[in-house]
């Protein structure tokens, strides 16, 4: 669907294999992390943020209790509105934060519920930058236990930038949904970017029926089309989206 978007999670997947690389070194020395490990991040975190121009911020947040000396912590740059790069620095202590418990946002608990790279948003991103915005997303993983996620925040204009022009070459309306139903990007009056499309079941999509099956909701087992009420949906590629056509 998009190479722009393939280069966003290359990106976040050099941040996650780097973070589980640092704190498999640092169980290895048996002891817990604390956050001046995470320093050691910061050169990758800048490097993928000036190569990238479409992300405006990327990061490392880290699961509730791994580290020795804070329960919440996000090893986090972003690009400011002039261009520089610079961390983000949060209070995240419970006493003092709305924003201390971040592991119900979507886009970690996406990552952290199936294994896998997620696409959360759009939504207002209170925690980071008060932005309109996406955050693609994987799981971090030491041992065979979740650590935390890394991530990539893209403002949701940069977002349609990058996508729009595909979908406006499609012949009928259609959208960009994540695995939850929510609308990322859309030429669909119906559905808004930001709404939630309800119905069919989209976590199903990108693995599609098994060899042979029938879904039992329309799935084509030709080509992993699934129909739902006049809504085609198809896998885009290896991206955690769905393409929804139709229902003009």
């Amino acid at each position: 669907m998009c190479d722009a978007l393939e280069c966003v999670f290359d990106a976040v997947a050099e941040t996650t294999t780097e973070t589980a690389a640092l704190l498999a070194r640092v169980a290895a020395e048996e002891r817990p992390p604390a956050t001046a490990d995470l320093a050691a991040l910061r050169p990758g975190l800048r490097e993928r943020l000036e190569r990238l121009a479409l992300m405006s911020g990327a990061g490392f947040v880290a699961a509730p209790g791994l580290l020795a000396d804070a329960e919440a912590w996000l090893e986090w740059w972003q690009r400011g509105q002039g261009g520089e790069i610079r961390p983000l620095l949060l209070d995240l202590d419970p006493e003092h934060s709305a924003y201390a418990d971040y592991t119900h946002w979507e886009w970690y608990a996406l990552a952290r519920d199936t294994g896998r790279r997620a696409v959360a948003g759009p939504y207002v991103d209170y925690l980071c930058s008060d932005e309109y915005s996406l955050t693609l997303s994987a799981p971090v993983t030491v041992g065979g236990r979740f650590a935390g996620v890394g991530a990539a925040d893209v403002y949701l204009p940069d977002f349609e930038a990058a996508v729009m022009p595909v979908l406006q070459r499609l012949p009928e309306p259609a959208c960009l949904v994540n695995s939850r139903g929510r609308v990322a990007a859309s030429t669909n009056p119906q559905y808004l970017a930001g709404s939630l499309l309800k119905g069919p079941d989209f976590a199903s999509v990108p693995s599609g029926p098994a060899e042979g099956e029938d879904s039992g909701d329309g799935a084509d087992s030709a080509d992993g089309r699934v129909t739902h009420e006049g809504l085609t949906l198809r896998a885009c590629g290896g991206l955690p989206l769905i393409l929804v056509t139709g229902g003009d």
